[in-house]
């Protein structure tokens, strides 16, 4: 039974985005991240710059309504090169449009660490994302957005000092 209401779920989410579109497309972005520790850090703990690059689809529900999902590449963490944390990450945000030009969404996200197998972090990690998009014409946008981490990302079987990662994004991005 729940794979037959399952199944008409997905079916039905199918049926809509094609009736309202869906489009496709890349985007890069300039990350500013840092890590948040408890109990405070004992050292002096900088932002780290990196990058991010991704392939989406985004899903049109109605006219005003979609659900962009993206596989991306995060360099993220702090400066201090034993705290850098790559990731592959898969955001899933509902998106409404505010007019022509601008869109907001927010949703879920879960990361994949992509780097030393026993390093100190978790191998999975969950973070909220948010952010703002702007077209500047039907096919190049820009955007900014922020990453909340809602889990740890040390391993807690290793410490007892918790660490969440917060990355800001500002992108550009083409839709074919």
């Amino acid at each position: 039974m729940k794979s037959l209401i399952l199944t008409l779920f997905f079916a039905s989410i199918t049926s809509l985005s094609v009736a309202q579109g869906t489009s496709y497309g890349v985007r890069g972005a300039l990350n500013v991240s840092n890590l948040d520790f408890d109990p405070d850090a004992t050292f002096v703990n900088q932002h780290r710059n990196g990058f991010a690059f991704a392939g989406f689809a985004d899903f049109g529900i109605s006219d005003s309504f979609s659900i962009l999902t993206e596989l991306q590449y995060s360099a993220e963490g702090a400066k201090e090169e034993t705290l850098r944390a790559d990731y592959i990450q898969l955001p899933v945000m509902a998106r409404i449009s505010i007019g022509n030009k601008f869109t907001v969404g927010a949703g879920p996200m879960l990361s994949l660490k992509t780097w030393a197998n026993q390093d100190g972090f978790a191998t999975f990690t969950f973070s909220g994302v948010g952010g703002l998009e702007y077209m500047i014409t039907d096919e190049l946008f820009i955007d900014a957005r922020v990453h909340y981490g809602l889990s740890n990302i040390l391993d807690k079987d290793l410490t007892d000092v918790e660490a969440q990662n917060t990355t800001f994004q500002f992108g550009f991005g083409i839709k074919i």
